[in-house]
C-alpha cells in the first residue's frame, strides 16, 4: 500500500498528461470526421506512416526518464543533464530525418494501394504533420526529464494548454471561422504543427528556468555529447524504441492492410483505435510512474522495494482496465456515432470496440510490466518478446483471419489481440522473476 500510494501520486499527473496529449488526436479525429470519411481516412494514413518515427522518439524519451530517475536516486545532477541533452539532440536528428524522408516519399504514396481519393487528399497534410514531429519529439524528451525528476504537474499544464490551442486552431482553420481561410484537412495539419511548436517552447522555457529543475537541466543544449555517455544512453534508447515500435508497427501495418479494404474500413479502424489509444494513455502514465519508481529504487540500491512497486502497479492497472471494459461495452454505439455520420463505418466501429473490451486487461498489463522492466534497464529481451508476440504470432494470425477466413477488419483486430495477450503473459512473468521480494541483493537477470 505504501509503494502503491507513492506510485499513484506520481502517476496521476502522468496519466492526465498522456490523456491530454491524446486529446489532440481525438480532437483531430472528431473534427476531420465531420469534414468527411475520405478526409478522415487520409489523416489516418498519414498518422500511420508517421507512427514509426514517433515510436522511435518515444524510445528516446523513455531512455531520458530511466536515466534521470536513476540519477535522482543516486543524487547525480550531471548524469541527469547529460541524459536530457542527449535525448534533445537525438530528437532533433530524428525529426529532421523524418521530414526529409516524408518529402521524398510523396511520389511513392500511390504504391501503398490505398483508395485513390485518400491518396489524393494526403500530401499537404502529410508534410505538415511530418514537420510537427520535431517539436513533438523534443516536447516528449523534456516532459520525460521532468517526470523522471518527479515534477510532472507544470509540464502537464503546458501540454494541456497546447491541446486547447490545437482545438482553437482547428476550429479556426478547418472551417474558416473568424475570417480565416477554410483549409479543411490541411488546416488541421497546420493547427497540429503550430500547437506542437507552442508546447515545445513552453516546456523548454519551464525546464530551463524552473527553481526545481535548473540545477538538473543543461544550461547549454548544443554541447557536443561525450561518446561514452551517448553510448550508454543509446543502449537504453534503441531497445526501448524497438520495444515500443514492435507493438505499434503492428498497428501501423494493420492500418495499411485495412486501407486495402476501402475508406470506410480505414475510417472505422481510426475511430476505434483513437478510443483504444485514449484509454491506453491511463496505464501508460502509470507505466511511466513505475519506470521512475523502479529506476529511483535501483539508483538508490533499494532492491527490496521493487516487487511491491510492481504488484501495486498491476493492481491499479487491473482496476482501470475493468472501468474501460465497461465503457466500451455500454457506450459502443454512442462512441462510434460521435465520430462518424455514416451507418456502415459506425457498425464496424461497434464490432471493433467489443474486441477492444476483450483485450483491455492484457494491453494494460503488458505496458505496466514493460515500464517496470525499463526502470531496471531491462529493455533488450522485452523488445524481443514484443517483436515475437506481435510479428510472429499476432500479425500472421490476423492476416489469416482477415483475408483467408473473410473476417475483414475484425480479423486483423483479433490477431492484434492475440499478440497483446502473449506479450502480457511473457512480460508479466519476466517482471515477477526480476524483482526481489525481500533483501538488498540486486535481482538476478533471467
Amino acid at each position: 500500500m505504501r509503494e502503491g500510494r507513492a506510485t499513484f501520486v506520481l502517476a496521476l499527473p502522468l496519466m492526465a498528461g498522456q490523456v491530454s496529449q491524446m486529446l489532440m488526436g481525438l480532437v483531430d479525429t472528431y473534427m476531420i470526421g465531420q469534414v468527411g470519411t475520405v478526409d478522415l481516412a487520409a489523416a489516418t494514413l498519414a498518422h500511420s506512416i508517421l507512427f514509426l518515427p514517433l515510436m522511435l522518439g518515444i524510445g528516446v524519451a523513455i531512455a531520458v526518464s530511466v536515466k534521470v530517475s536513476q540519477a535522482r536516486g543516486a543524487n547525480d545532477p550531471r548524469q541527469a543533464k547529460a541524459a536530457l541533452r542527449d535525448g534533445f539532440l537525438l530528437s532533433l536528428v530524428l525529426g529532421a530525418i523524418t521530414f526529409v524522408l516524408s518529402w521524398v516519399s510523396i511520389p511513392l504514396l500511390p504504391f501503398l494501394k490505398q483508395d485513390p481519393e485518400v491518396v489524393e487528399q494526403l500530401p499537404v497534410f502529410y508534410l505538415l504533420v511530418s514537420a510537427s514531429m520535431t517539436p513533438a519529439l523534443v516536447s516528449m524528451v523534456v516532459r520525460n526529464h521532468s517526470d523522471g525528476m518527479a515534477k510532472p504537474w507544470p509540464v502537464f499544464w503546458i501540454i494541456f494548454a497546447g491541446v486547447w490551442l490545437n482545438v482553437f486552431l482547428n476550429w479556426l482553420l478547418i472551417d474558416g471561422n473568424w475570417g480565416a481561410p477554410a483549409m479543411g484537412l490541411e488546416g488541421a495539419g497546420l493547427a497540429t504543427l503550430l500547437a506542437r511548436l507552442a508546447s515545445m517552447i513552453g516546456v523548454m522555457v519551464w525546464c530551463r528556468y524552473s527553481p526545481d529543475l535548473k540545477d538538473w537541466s543543461p544550461h547549454r543544449w548544443f554541447l557536443k555529447p561525450k561518446r561514452k555517455e551517448l553510448a550508454d544512453f543509446w543502449k537504453v534508447a534503441w531497445p526501448a524504441s524497438l520495444q515500443v515500435s514492435a507493438e505499434m508497427s503492428a498497428f501501423i501495418v494493420a492500418a495499411l492492410l485495412i486501407g486495402t479494404l476501402g475508406a470506410a474500413a480505414l475510417a472505422a479502424h481510426q475511430v476505434a483505435m483513437m478510443c483504444v489509444a485514449t484509454t491506453f494513455m491511463v496505464p501508460l502514465g502509470l507505466s511511466m510512474a513505475l519506470t521512475v519508481q523502479i529506476g529511483e529504487a535501483q539508483g538508490a540500491k533499494q532492491y527490496e522495494r521493487m516487487r511491491p512497486i510492481v504488484v501495486s502497479g498491476w493492481l491499479m492497472g487491473f482496476m482501470v482496465s475493468l472501468v474501460f471494459v465497461g465503457v466500451f461495452l455500454i457506450f459502443d454505439e454512442a462512441l462510434a456515432a460521435s465520430f462518424l455520420t455514416e451507418d456502415g463505418p459506425i457498425e464496424i466501429v461497434v464490432g471493433l470496440l467489443w474486441i477492444a473490451a476483450i483485450f483491455q486487461i492484457a494491453d494494460h498489463s503488458q505496458i505496466l510490466s514493460s515500464g517496470a522492466l525499463r526502470g531496471m534497464d531491462d529493455v533488450k529481451k522485452p523488445a524481443l518478446i514484443m517483436f515475437t508476440a506481435h510479428w510472429l504470432v499476432g500479425m500472421p494470425f490476423g492476416i489469416y483471419l482477415a483475408f483467408w477466413q473473410g473476417m475483414g477488419v475484425a480479423g486483423i483486430w483479433w490477431g492484434l489481440s492475440t499478440g497483446l495477450i502473449a506479450t502480457a503473459v511473457l512480460l508479466g512473468w519476466r517482471a515477477w522473476g526480476k524483482t526481489a521480494q525481500e533483501g538488498s541483493a540486486r535481482p538476478k537477470v533471467i
